[in-house]
């Protein structure tokens, strides 16, 4: 009864027996028998992009999946794909378990994230696409629209997005432009047909644009297809000679060094206006971009060419979860409702409250089948209303805006309770 379980940290056993005798049993574990972070977690992305080709799920939960399989790539590069480059940078070249380094690591992602745009390309433009169009759900090219459908949504360019789009060339008077984490923007060449003078300029798509624009009927332009349309009204007496879109991934790592921070809350906003400006991870472009253009996004961003993406559809597909906005109950999972647990049914026909039904014996609730209004959001309540509470001591992890939970927290403490909350507040891209 005198020894202890042992401990196990990478490949080493350490056994204490009878208190200070302590040996060390180093297992052999083969890299093989571990499965790599990076690769793991693209893996378990290809599984959610997988949920799109369900047919038994709706149409418009499938174009869901392929957003958050989207923004869940945008992620994996701002944080992970970049921790392992800031590694490369520092000079790491430790292996993980399964024996890469983080240049291997990084070399192994490519191919992966490759097969997978292709993949999540080829499911949302062959199938997922054309099954919405057969429901009246489909985006549309300006081409395909009608003269009147064209003539509105020329009015809207006009009041709307003209004057809130912003063009910056690029001559030796003005340096590049910054390009801002996940902005998507337009690059264009303009050419003065009398000089001759040829300039690339950028024009950024504010994200107060609707990403597709409404045509009517179920249907969408992308906004930078109708923005695109009209350039010429940006570059008066020029000829627009070619355009293409592109998004520049920004590293997004957080590190913070609490420690030496006197005040947690600075140093979060230090990092984070620091987190604008960090080095780009990733270059996404249209297929249709040119050599030469494509050339100078590389050299102007500093970025390497395999971490370049090009797209044969337009980017960011995350902008898909527009459509399951739309109103077409028939194309989505049928609204689930909450069931509020017996024993606390019991309880308010009774006039009992949740105090006193714990207080009988433990209460087991089952979310999201039975319901957390009723339950958790109704103990805390009762807690914050009840004369008798003298503290309330919880932990609170990322909080809606308008969180019940937090009105109660804030009205117990108003009462003179003293309420202690332990709240994440590191939680990337909140």
């Amino acid at each position: 009864m005198g020894s202890r379980l042992p401990r196990i940290r990478r490949g080493l056993i350490s056994s204490c027996f009878g208190g200070s005798d302590r040996r060390d049993i180093h297992v052999d574990t083969p890299t093989s028998a571990y499965v790599n972070r990076e690769l793991s977690w693209l893996a378990f992305n290809s599984r959610v992009l997988e949920l799109a080709e369900e047919a038994g799920i709706p149409l418009l939960e499938r174009a869901k999946f392929v957003a958050i399989a989207s923004s869940n790539l945008d992620e994996f590069f701002q944080v992970r794909v970049a921790a392992l480059k800031d590694q490369i940078a520092a000079g790491v070249d430790t292996p993980t378990p399964d024996g890469r380094t983080p240049s291997q690591q990084l070399d192994a992602i490519g191919p992966v994230v490759r097969a997978f745009v292709e993949h999540q390309e080829e499911l949302v433009t062959q199938r997922l696409m054309p099954a919405l169009a057969a429901e009246g759900v489909c985006v549309v090219r300006w081409d395909d629209l009608s003269a009147d459908d064209q003539q509105r949504l020329g009015r809207y360019y006009t009041e709307r997005m003209f004057p809130l789009l912003t063009p910056l060339a690029v001559d030796p008077g003005h340096p590049f432009p910054y390009i801002s984490n996940l902005a998507l923007s337009i690059a264009a060449t303009v050419v003065d047909p009398e000089s001759g003078e040829r300039r690339f300029v950028r024009l950024k798509i504010p994200r107060a644009f609707p990403r597709l624009v409404p045509v009517g009927d179920g249907r969408f332009v992308t906004a930078e297809e109708v923005i695109a349309t009209h350039l010429q009204t940006l570059f008066v007496g020029m000829d627009v000679q070619e355009w293409a879109s592109f998004r520049v991934t920004r590293n997004a790592d957080l590190t913070l060094e609490e420690d030496e921070a006197d005040d947690l809350l600075v140093a979060v906003e230090l990092e984070l206006r620091k987190q604008r400006f960090n080095r780009p991870v990733r270059l996404e472009v249209h297929r249709s971009v040119s050599d030469e253009m494509l050339g100078l996004l590389i050299r102007e961003l500093d970025i390497d060419e395999r971490n370049v993406t090009r797209h044969s559809t337009f980017l960011d597909l995350s902008c898909l979860m527009q459509l399951h906005d739309l109103d077409r109950p028939d194309l989505k999972d049928r609204h689930w409702v909450p069931v509020t647990a017996g024993r606390i049914v019991a309880a308010e026909e009774a006039d009992r409250t949740l105090f006193e039904v714990v207080r009988d014996r433990a209460l087991l609730l089952h979310h999201p089948y039975e319901s957390f209004a009723s339950s958790v959001e109704a103990f805390i309540a009762q807690a914050a209303d009840d004369p008798a509470v003298q503290s309330i001591k919880m932990t609170l992890y990322r909080a809606g805006g308008d969180s019940p939970i937090l009105r109660s927290l804030i009205r117990a403490a108003e009462r003179g309770v003293q309420v202690a909350v332990l709240v994440e507040i590191k939680a990337r891209f909140d």
